[in-house]
């Protein structure tokens, strides 16, 4: 759907295309993001899932992608908000493919945003649970790197193309989050290798304990004491990290996973 009017590529000068995935909440880190990267001079592909956010405990924000792709637009990006369901295979084909429609030029960084994250351990998770987390976090992050990889052409010699997923290292209590997260690190990696010879470079970010909703007070309470900062993390305090990795100046870092989490203690 096309959310807001936006100009011609012809009447602008171009803009590189960034593509976010998990974009579903005004309030989240893929969100935060989007607003930094429009702010620095790209356009924005985003994809959100409302069936998500309907289920689990925070429930669907009405109007949040028309939200979002508004405030990108008032930033100067041409925008595309993509509904899309990452536990369907061909999603990521048609992702791309609206994208580069829609926004009149090939995708230059994919941020991997997105997550299935059901709270459950070792002794409570379904088979259900768990080949849906693997679904969303890890085989749609490596069909979405896939499909970026197939189609990406950058100038020779040059490193150009990024790739950047959100991870997390919790695992007690919810197995399949983040056994998923960890599959991704791996696939995220292997791109760093494997895509070189495109002029892509591939990093992980672990953000720590963002609150975007989710945390109770108890929680919240307990993160920030362990924090030597004394506070959470923001989805502006991610954004920043990913916008120096997808600009010029951060080409030389690749094949990294970095902590950008205040020191909060594991």
């Amino acid at each position: 759907m096309t959310i807001t009017e936006q100009p011609s590529p012809a009447s602008r000068p171009a803009r590189p295309v960034a593509l976010i995935t998990g974009v579903g909440r005004s309030i989240g880190i893929g969100a935060g993001i989007a607003r930094r990267l429009a702010a620095s001079g790209w356009d924005v592909a985003f994809t959100y899932w409302t069936p998500y956010d309907r289920r689990m405990e925070w429930g669907a924000e009405p109007g949040a992608a028309a939200s979002v792709a508004k405030e990108l637009a008032e930033a100067g990006a041409r925008t595309a908000a993509i509904e899309a369901d990452l536990t369907d295979p061909d999603a990521p084909a048609r992702i791309f493919d609206e994208a580069e429609q829609r926004l009149g030029g090939p995708v230059t960084a994919l941020v991997l945003s997105h997550a299935e994250s059901v709270d459950s351990g070792l002794l409570d998770t379904t088979v259900e649970a768990f080949d849906r987390h693997f679904a969303v976090n890890s085989r749609a992050s490596w069909l979405l790197i896939r499909e970026y990889g197939l189609r990406f052409r950058g100038e020779p010699g040059t490193a150009t193309g990024r790739i950047v997923a959100l991870t997390s290292d919790h695992t007690v209590g919810n197995l399949p989050y983040g056994a998923s997260k960890g599959a991704l690190d791996r696939i995220t990696l292997a791109a760093a290798h494997e895509l070189a010879h495109l002029g892509v470079t591939a990093n992980v970010v672990n953000p720590g304990p963002v609150d975007t909703g989710w945390m109770t007070d108890d929680l919240r309470e307990a993160l920030v004491r362990g924090t030597p900062l004394g506070r959470l993390g923001t989805p502006r305090d991610t954004a920043h990290l990913v916008d120096f990795l997808c600009s010029p100046e951060g080409q030389w870092i690749n094949g990294q996973l970095l902590k950008s989490n205040g020191g909060a203690a594991a």
